[in-house]
């Protein structure tokens, strides 16, 4: 229940971002994320579109709580 919930913050933390970048609390998290996971995408690694959307949302994740999101 308790990850439901925590799950559901970084959810609506981050359709804020992408609905208002520029005045969103999260908006160093998004970068941060964006970058990363445009660098990944982009490496030539063969990787499933699934898994670079969850890379992004990890990323998200870590940068805005400051916990790995493997722990879940």
């Amino acid at each position: 229940m308790k990850m439901e919930k925590s799950d559901k913050l970084i959810g609506e933390r981050l359709v804020k971002a992408l609905k208002d970048p520029q005045h969103s609390d999260s908006q160093e998290s998004f970068a941060k994320a964006l970058e990363l996971t445009r660098a990944y995408a982009g490496s030539g690694a063969v990787t499933h579109y699934g898994a670079v959307a969850r890379l992004f949302y990890d990323l998200f994740e870590m940068f805005e709580t400051g916990r790995d999101p493997r722990e879940k």
